[in-house]
């Protein structure tokens, strides 16, 4: 049984025309949902390139072993967060707008960024500058659960029904793009002052110039009206209300009745979302760092150069990624990506420990094959998969269920694998083991969702 609106929505165009007559370039809602997303991936990549010298402002410097573990427990804390504030957020989205949560979204996450630029430092307070981070973190994580849902939301909402997939690889390309900028970023300013003014004030710039660019995204987020697909429910609403039917279109409870009404695809989309993040973040926050250390022992500027280049390889092919996922269907490129992973993954790890530049370098761009395949495909189904009316919500319960507790504990998962294992190829056996749940995730339980009415659920209550 499917969830449906009491009226049929006109059909998307490229040029959507939304009620009330207000017409709306697709190159703005693409452009005020990806600069969210941005800008919280553009934080991630300077927490991660800033690591060590976090791990040296904030925790104790006896160990630095551990001191860079709990840099890593601030990372794996925002993403635990993010469940709950998905709950948070969609509950926000469903009810009064996607534009509404979103601006909300973006000026708390600039303000919580920059707010980590300005924490004092363990040297001065002790442990209470650990706490402090730590709980920035969380509440990170909690806005960051509504943000790239509500994102996705957006543009889905938006686009053309046969180009859903290229459009929404342009979120894809902002995930990557914002970690590429905010590491980038970092590497500049490490590169224009001492080791010591680094380790002292340095680190704080790529931080705080997260407040600009949030102010910019919010200006960009409050000139886009409401999308099409909202506030069709928003009218269906009112006429409701208008011939006296006791009728809730919106509804008053969006999170219970996506639980109520969406939990076998929320599953579903988690099972095979868990490969995306396994993948996603031993790439970018722990193979640069494994690199660094033994057995590799790569200088930083090369191991760093590696991932960057990767990175500006990736992002093309996202947007290819999307086109294909609109030619062939969601399905198959996810199939394809689990079936890659146990290809490419061993084989990246196995190119890797030839210790050279070159070497990492090639096992990179293996490595990015399942992450191109994958990443277009989850994107624009997690939009799909869920009806209007809690659409929000629901798929950032699915999203963060599988980011949450798989993507922010990657880097410790994997950092602990090779402690306790003695060898790396702990690590891609973990990730081909996770790609085996979504591949069985995939072929059992997911219904292709190319061309689908977006106020429908294809999957029975």
């Amino acid at each position: 049984m499917s969830v449906q609106s009491d009226t049929t929505p006109a059909p998307a165009t490229a040029d959507p025309q939304p009620p009330g007559g207000e017409k709306v370039s697709l190159r703005k809602p693409i452009l005020a949902g990806t600069v969210g997303n941005f800008i919280e991936q553009f934080d991630y990549g300077i927490y991660g390139f800033l690591a060590p010298y976090m791990a040296a402002t904030f925790f104790p410097g006896e160990n630095q072993t551990a001191a860079m573990l709990g840099v890593y427990a601030g990372f794996a804390i925002s993403f635990l967060a993010r469940p709950f504030g998905g709950m948070i957020f969609g509950r926000f989205g469903d009810r009064l707008g996607r534009r509404n949560a979103l601006a909300v979204a973006i000026i708390s996450m600039g303000v919580l960024t920059t707010i980590i630029g300005l924490l004092p430092t363990y040297a001065a307070v002790g442990f209470a500058a650990t706490i402090f981070l730590l709980v920035v973190r969380l509440l990170q994580g909690l806005v960051q659960g509504g943000e790239y849902a509500g994102a996705v939301a957006f543009i889905v909402e938006y686009a053309d029904q046969k180009r859903r997939g290229f459009y929404t690889s342009f979120l894809s390309v902002s995930v990557f793009f914002g970690l590429l900028c905010g590491a980038g970023l970092s590497a500049l300013v490490a590169s224009l002052v001492s080791d010591g003014q680094m380790e002292t004030w340095g680190w704080r710039i790529p931080f705080l110039v997260a407040m600009p660019l949030t102010l910019f995204g919010l200006f960009l987020r409050l000139r886009i009206p409401e999308t099409p697909e909202f506030r069709r429910l928003q009218e269906d609403q009112q006429r409701a209300i208008e011939e006296g039917r006791h009728e809730d279109v919106i509804t008053k409870s969006p999170v219970l009745d996506a639980l109520r009404t969406q939990w076998k695809p929320i599953l579903v989309f988690a099972g095979f979302a868990i490969t995306n993040a396994v993948l996603s973040y031993t790439w970018v926050t722990f193979l640069p760092g494994y690199l660094q250390g033994d057995p590799v022992n790569m200088p930083k500027e090369q191991a760093l150069a590696s991932n960057f280049i990767a990175l500006g390889v990736l992002i093309p092919l996202l947007v290819l990624s999307g086109l294909l996922v609109d030619k062939i269907g969601r399905k198959p490129m996810l199939i394809a990506a689990c079936v890659s992973t146990f290809i490419c993954i061993p084989l990246a790890f196995k190119v890797v420990l030839a210790h050279t530049f070159t070497a990492a370098l090639v096992a990179q761009l293996i490595y990015l094959v399942p992450i191109m395949l994958i990443s277009v495909a989850l994107t624009v189904s997690m939009a799909e998969m869920f009806p209007t009316k809690v659409r929000y919500s629901a798929s950032a319960m699915a999203y963060n269920l599988g980011f949450g507790i798989f993507g922010g504990t990657a880097p410790l998962v994997a950092t602990f694998l090779t402690s306790a294992t003695g060898t790396i190829w702990s690590v891609p056996l973990y990730v081909c083991a996770i790609a085996l749940i979504s591949l069985l995730c995939v072929s059992l339980g997911f219904r292709e969702t190319k061309g689908t009415r977006l106020v429908d659920s294809k999957y029975d209550r």
